[in-house]
């Protein structure tokens, strides 16, 4: 009787219970805050949360970022009553921008959701803070954006100044409109403007069922408009994570705003919140006179002081915009001097929207020069003028003065203050390792990096044995070089390298360059030779024929070191399983296994073992047989190239021991004999 009791007593609560859970539940999965007063956002960079609650994004200060987010995460795998993964979700917030000026302002602001809330690495300006050249277009970023953007970037494939745009893993949007919303009183498109520094109200829905995201967007002032601005078919469940954060990133750029949130709701389960608009904090005053008349008298004033300086004030302001550094010594060099004036005007004033990439090196900006119509890409680097300047501006005419077609040509230089601006051919097709390494696009195939390591190999031959001195790169890699209009290889960033007159021995005592590029002896001598850069040279063609980094510490112990893992693979008689597995195959077997054996041979760790330039162009163009590499006896597995007893020809035979140094194999014994 009283388990009967029990199973009714279940029964009859059992509906109850049920609904307080999907209560909870719902509490959980939403929230509301008409203003951030005591809310536990996580900030980050420039965001910040003024007295009255008003979340501000970011301020006047270029190139910078501002970021906020929701402090958890939510759970999108779970459904209560189901084993379903539901991910539709409603968010509502209210914004403004405040240009720095009254029609330029900052790029805009982006809501995220991502799985994460560390952004390492992104970019301000067009990245929006949440992204990187690098990593825009990964599948592995699974991120989802509505960005709101301000500046158009013709590389990102912006439509216009002011537009709503849908991101998937990139900030090159799969759906954007300019930003308009619909009057229902009118039946027609009203246009906005994001830096008008109204206050605007936004709306996303996704549906799950219909696989369907909708944004809307109107003045503070309207009610939520019955046609959204964007409604586009998306797919989410490869993008969402069983575990997401959503929140907001923004950015500024050579120009900025004020970017801010008044008020912000979700729902993952269900239609947000509405925001009351009567509760959301004000902005900051914009410091306007109050009196008329007071407004009129400055602006008469401004304007008779104005009419009395127009003509000396623009001619010092022109000459101080355009003003370079220029000395006597530099007439000589007057072919390969740019003035300022045509470099500002060549890029567009050094535009965010011109900007090719950044980093420690400097900033590098595509421009046309308007005397020719030749596309350069002109680099911004830091330079202090008390420091050898007229040897160091010595050197850049020297390089000026290399001329091969897989070089980067540079053309010439200006300096400007504490800047010193490099001109150099522009080369569409960027630099190789974002082609090489990038999972996200098309890799290169063996046509195409057979093509560029004969190239490059082609270009250290010239520098190393044909030029009237002797030059050392210094720095070979795939980050440094460059690909023209029709993928040829062009070694370019010739920062480290150094000039010495032939015969002579470079004095170079300082250890530059990159790991896993830098030859055993530079780390223990300090002094760069050809011999080095054939070293970093066979790195390079390990990287183009396995698809990888010489070093990768995320891999197994038997593959971290390259050149170990093919060494290994060659002894077992299967090279071949290093080769980039995405190119499937698709490669002439003889060509690979040449570039994977002159691979090695070039990286012996005792620098007279290495061939030089010339035998190793000979090889890859076929000219000469490479020397046959053949395993020695004995508990010290090496390797022996075989002399064709031809003169000049080397014999070499290295034994390799079992311990490693400086990410490479050791030699413990090696002979060395050259017919005549």
């Amino acid at each position: 009787m009283m388990v009967a009791s029990i199973k009714l007593l279940l029964f009859l609560l059992g509906p109850f219970v049920s609904l307080k859970l999907l209560a909870l539940a719902q509490e959980e999965n939403q929230f509301i805050y008409h203003g951030f007063t005591g809310a536990n956002l996580l900030l980050n960079e420039l965001a910040k949360i003024h007295p009255n609650g008003l979340l501000q994004l970011t301020d006047t200060s270029k190139r910078q970022i501002g970021r906020a987010f929701f402090p958890f995460p939510f759970q999108f795998s779970t459904s209560l009553f189901n084993n379903s993964r539901p991910f539709s979700f409603s968010t509502q917030f209210v914004f403004a921008m405040v240009p720095e000026l009254p029609t330029l302002g900052g790029q805009g602001i982006a809501f995220t959701v991502s799985p994460s809330v560390n952004f390492t690495g992104a970019f301000a300006t067009q990245y929006l803070g949440i992204l990187n050249f690098t990593s825009n277009g990964l599948s592995s970023n699974h991120l989802l954006a509505v960005e709101l953007d301000a500046v158009p970037s013709p590389d990102l494939k912006d439509i216009n100044d002011s537009h709503v745009g849908i991101d998937v893993n990139s900030v090159i949007s799969i759906d954007s409109a300019p930003v308009t919303y619909f009057s229902d009183e009118e039946k027609k498109n009203k246009s906005l403007t994001l830096i008008s520094g109204d206050m605007m109200h936004v709306w996303i829905d996704y549906d799950e069922v219909e696989k369907l995201l909708n944004v809307t967007v109107a003045p503070i002032t309207r009610t939520k408009p019955t046609l959204p601005l964007l409604s586009t078919s998306l797919d989410l469940f490869s993008v969402i994570l069983d575990s997401m954060y959503v929140g907001f990133s923004s950015s500024t750029g050579a120009v900025a705003s004020s970017n801010y949130i008044l008020g912000w709701s979700f729902n993952r389960s269900g239609q947000a919140q509405s925001l009351d608009v009567s509760k959301l904090p004000s902005l900051p005053p914009q410091r306007k006179s109050r009196k008329p008349y007071l407004r009129a008298a400055v602006s008469a004033i401004a304007a008779i002081i104005l009419l009395l300086a127009i003509s000396g004030a623009a001619y010092i302001i022109r000459r101080k915009k355009y003003e370079e550094l220029r000395e006597d010594w530099e007439q000589e060099y007057g072919p390969q001097r740019f003035s300022y004036k045509d470099l500002y005007n060549a890029t567009k004033g050094f535009a965010d929207r011109e900007l090719l990439g950044s980093g420690g090196f400097g900033m590098v900006y595509r421009g046309v020069l308007p005397s020719s119509n030749m596309q350069v890409a002109v680099k911004k680097v830091s330079h202090d003028s008390r420091q050898g300047t007229k040897e160091f501006v010595a050197e850049i005419v020297s390089m000026g003065r290399l001329r091969h077609r897989n070089l980067v040509q540079l053309l010439g230089y200006c300096r400007r203050k504490r800047e010193l601006l490099l001109v150099y051919d522009y080369m569409p097709n960027g630099s190789l390792d974002k082609l090489l390494f990038r999972n996200g696009t098309p890799i290169l195939n063996w046509v195409l990096r057979y093509q560029i390591v004969r190239g490059v190999a082609s270009a250290l031959l010239y520098l190393h044995e044909e030029w009237e001195q002797v030059v050392l790169h210094r720095d070979v890699k795939a980050s440094n070089i460059l690909l023209d209009g029709d993928f040829n290889g062009r070694l370019g960033d010739f920062g480290l390298a150094k000039f010495y007159d032939r015969g002579a021995n470079p004095q170079t005592t300082r250890v530059v360059g990159t790991v896993g590029y830098i030859a055993p002896e530079v780390t223990r001598t300090g002094r760069a030779t050809t011999s080095s850069d054939v070293f970093a040279f066979g790195a390079f063609m390990l990287e183009m024929a396995c698809g990888r980094k010489p070093i990768e510490p995320e891999q197994s112990a038997e593959k971290m070191i390259l050149v170990d893992w093919v060494l290994d693979s060659w002894k077992i008689g299967d090279i071949l399983r290093t080769c980039d597995p995405r190119l499937e195959g698709n490669y002439v077997v003889e060509e690979m296994e040449l570039v994977l054996k002159l691979g090695l041979l070039c990286s012996f760790p005792t620098p007279a073992a290495r061939p030089i330039m010339s035998q190793i162009s000979q090889y890859l163009d076929g000219n000469a047989s490479m020397p046959e590499m053949l395993p020695l006896d004995g508990a010290n597995i090496g390797l022996m190239p075989v002399s064709h007893e031809e003169p000049g020809d080397c014999t070499l035979s290295f034994h390799r021991s079992n311990d490693y140094s400086n990410n490479s194999f050791s030699s413990t014994d090696s002979i060395l004999s050259c017919g005549r």
